[in-house]
């Protein structure tokens, strides 16, 4: 067994941290355990230093292509590899939206060679959906089921059942944004109570249900849950569960401005808790940022105007890992949620340090810390809720064997890949 490098200290491996030496070759990890013999290259980690798989974030929304003012691909990835982000799955409601062979032909073109990580391209479900010929292209495909950027919405059953069939047909797991659009109001809207009062949780849960009733035990994902009560019936029927930090630190009555709407909404201040305290017990399967990013004029409009979106690709994780720092999240369930569950959920080998998985990590220095400076951030948007929050960002960020990130500060090129070809 050839082995080009060996990376040596303390490392999560199923579950524990204990000193591991992990042997690379050709992008892929070829050796893990006490004790690994050859090599060209030794690196050894600082006693401080923590090696942990490369994060992935099954969620964004990279704008790319046709609302490229907002994000586009090089600064959206450029946003996820500074966070240890070094997989993303990428949404289809752009412009055009990704509903077919030609559109999806077209970003994936479009895209190659622009990347700092590598990512997946979702399709969307619509009416007479080609799933079995688009599913060896594609990670997953994305249900819209409530209004939200995009015109891809289904959510009449007609059309939704006979199209989510074929998709599940497939093999491939299906992300749901699960709100009712018929219980959602239009009244006009001056803040996120407002936004709040437009899109109840009752449109969450019935849009749960109705999945449920029609496709129990499927291969379904929730995403951004809101509540403990959609949580509890996605888990009853079998699904798998996505979480937003956005739902599990904001309040619609402490965070009232339109840099805070966003689909579905910021809840009650007992909804965010109960989400957080079921989060920190590892009862969700995954995170997702949903990172939506809008341009700073688009969202300093009047609220009823602004768009529904924030970003979170390069903060989500480092603040997660500042939690790690304060005793508060185990390193352990955030990984699993942050990295192993998307990489298993989607089909990937990434997310885990084993045999066989991409040879992406991120290497954190739990010692140091520091607040999140807007200025500093990558995204296009120019703007995050989350300007001010301890973080501890990663030291070294490493894609397929692949440097890309040392000391903090980028050095590589854009060697990232479409993880279905």
């Amino acid at each position: 067994m050839e082995i080009e490098k060996v990376i040596c200290g303390r490392a999560l491996v199923n579950g524990e941290l204990t000193y591991t030496e992990v042997g690379i070759n050709d992008g892929r990890i070829v050796a893990v355990g006490k004790m690994v013999r050859g090599g060209d290259e030794r690196v050894e980690l600082g006693t401080s230093d923590v090696l942990l798989p490369g994060f992935i974030d099954p969620h964004v929304h990279f704008r790319d292509p046709g609302m490229t003012q907002k994000e586009d691909f090089q600064s959206g990835s450029m946003s996820a590899i500074n966070a240890g982000v070094t997989c993303v799955l990428d949404m289809p409601n752009t412009k055009p939206p990704v509903s077919d062979h030609r559109t999806l032909m077209d970003k994936k073109s479009s895209i190659r060679g622009r990347s700092y990580v590598d990512y997946g391209l979702f399709v969307a479900v619509t009416p007479g959906i080609n799933a079995g010929m688009l599913a060896p292209m594609v990670p997953g495909f994305k249900l819209f089921m409530g209004s939200t950027t995009g015109n891809i919405l289904l959510n009449d059953d007609s059309e939704l059942i006979p199209a989510v069939r074929d998709v599940l047909a497939t093999g491939k797991r299906m992300s749901v944004h699960a709100e009712d659009d018929s219980m959602m109001g239009h009244a006009e809207e001056h803040c996120t109570r407002d936004h709040l009062r437009n899109r109840p949780a009752e449109a969450e849960w019935n849009a749960i249900s109705r999945l449920g009733t029609n496709f129990p035990g499927s291969r379904i994902n929730v995403c951004h849950v809101t509540t403990t009560k959609g949580l509890d019936l996605a888990r009853g029927f079998g699904f798998t569960t996505e979480v937003t930090l956005h739902h599990m630190l904001f309040d619609v009555d402490r965070n009232t401005d339109a840099f805070y709407k966003v689909n579905p909404p910021i809840r009650n201040k007992a909804d965010r808790e109960g989400l957080m305290s079921r989060f920190l017990k590892g009862d969700i399967t995954m995170v997702g940022t949903d990172h939506a990013p809008h341009t700073l004029e688009e969202k300093m409009q009047d609220f009823d105007a602004a768009p529904g979106g924030m970003p979170g690709v390069e903060t989500t994780v480092p603040i997660m890992m500042g939690m790690v720092r304060d005793g508060l999240l185990p390193m352990s369930t955030l990984v699993g949620m942050a990295a192993e569950s998307p990489g298993s959920c989607f089909g990937m080998r990434k997310g885990a340090i084993k045999p066989g998985f991409d040879a992406d990590f991120t290497i954190f220095d739990l010692r140091k810390s520091r607040n999140v400076d807007v200025r500093s951030l990558h995204s296009r948007c120019g703007h995050s809720p989350y300007g001010g929050m301890s973080a501890v960002y990663p030291d070294t960020v490493i894609l397929r064997g692949e440097v890309q990130v040392e000391d903090g500060e980028f050095c590589g090129e854009s060697i990232g890949a479409d993880i279905c070809g």
